[in-house]
C-alpha cells in the first residue's frame, strides 16, 4: 500500500491531488487547519475511490502540530511514506503599488505557512519519507518568477519556497526526491474569495487572453502535474512551471492592478 500526505488537502489543489492519488492500494492523510467539514468530505470522496483516508488537523506554521501530524500518519499507515505534497498556503490580497496594504505582520504570517510550514512538515515526515524512498512536491507559484500575484509578501514567499526546494532536495538525497510545481492562475474558491467575484472574473478573462493556450488552470490541472512529479524516479531539485503559457506573454500579467 502506498501512503501519501497532502497538506491543505481539504479544498482546491489539495483536494484535487488527494482524489487523483486515491485508489484501492493507497492511504491518504488529508491535513487541514480550519476546513474540518471540507476535509471530511475529501476523505469521504477518497474512500469512495477505494483508498484508505484520514483527516488530520494541523497548522503547519506550528512545529509541534507538524510532528503530531506525522506521528498520527505513522501510527495509522505504518512507518513509511511514498509522498508528501506541501500544498498548505496563505496570502493577503493587496493592490499592486499600495505599499501600506501589506504589513510586516502579514509578511511573517505568510512566510510562517508558505515557507517555514513547508520546512517543518517536511522535517517531521523526513524519516517516513526516507523509509519509503518517497518524494516531496512543494506547491509554489509562477509569481515566484515574475513578482506578480496576490501580494508582494506572497510572491516573495514562493520565491523563498523555490530556494528551499533546492536545499531540501540536497538534504534528503539520495533516498527522497524533492521538487516544486509553479502553477499560474488557478480557478479556485480561494481566488474568488480573495479577489471578489467580479474582479476574479475580470482577471480570469485577462489571463486567458494572454496565455499561449488561451486558458487558465483548474485545480485538477495542477494536481495532474503534482501526481506526475511524485512518480518521477530520477527527478529532484526541479521547478516545473504549469501556467498555460502565460510566461510567454511579454511582461507577464499583473493580477492585482493599481487602483
Amino acid at each position: 500500500m502506498k501512503a501519501f500526505v497532502v497538506t491543505g488537502g481539504a479544498t482546491g489543489i489539495g483536494r484535487a491531488t488527494a482524489l487523483r492519488l486515491a485508489a484501492p492500494d493507497t492511504a491518504i492523510a488529508v491535513v487541514y487547519s480550519r476546513s474540518a467539514d471540507a476535509a471530511r468530505e475529501t476523505v469521504a470522496q477518497c474512500e469512495r475511490r477505494g483508498a484508505r483516508a484520514i483527516a488530520v488537523a494541523a497548522d503547519v506554521s506550528k512545529d509541534d502540530e507538524c510532528r503530531a501530524a506525522a506521528a498520527a500518519v505513522s501510527a495509522t499507515f505504518g512507518d513509511r511514506l511514498d509522498g508528501l505534497v506541501n500544498n498548505a498556503g496563505t496570502t493577503r490580497f493587496a493592490p499592486a503599488g499600495d505599499l501600506d496594504a501589506v504589513s510586516a505582520d502579514d509578511f511573517h504570517a505568510i512566510y510562517a505557512v508558505n515557507v517555514v510550514g513547508t520546512w517543518q512538515m517536511t522535517r517531521a515526515c523526513a524519516a517516513l519519507l526516507r523509509a519509503g524512498h518517497g518524494a516531496v512536491v512543494n506547491v509554489s507559484s509562477s509569481s515566484a518568477l515574475d513578482g506578480t500575484g496576490s501580494s508582494p509578501a506572497y510572491s516573495a514567499s514562493k520565491a523563498a519556497l523555490d530556494n528551499l526546494t533546492l536545499n531540501l532536495a540536497r538534504a534528503l538525497a539520495p533516498e527522497v526526491r524533492v521538487n516544486a510545481v509553479r502553477p499560474g492562475f488557478v480557478e479556485t474558491d480561494w481566488h474568488v474569495r480573495g479577489l471578489g467575484a467580479e474582479r476574479f472574473d475580470a482577471v480570469r478573462k485577462t489571463v486567458a487572453q494572454v496565455t499561449a493556450l488561451q486558458s487558465t488552470l483548474s485545480a485538477d490541472d495542477v494536481a495532474e502535474s503534482i501526481v506526475w512529479m511524485l512518480g518521477q524516479p530520477k527527478m529532484t531539485g526541479q521547478h516545473v512551471l504549469v501556467d498555460a503559457g502565460r510566461q510567454l506573454a511579454a511582461g507577464g500579467v499583473r493580477l492585482m492592478e493599481k487602483k
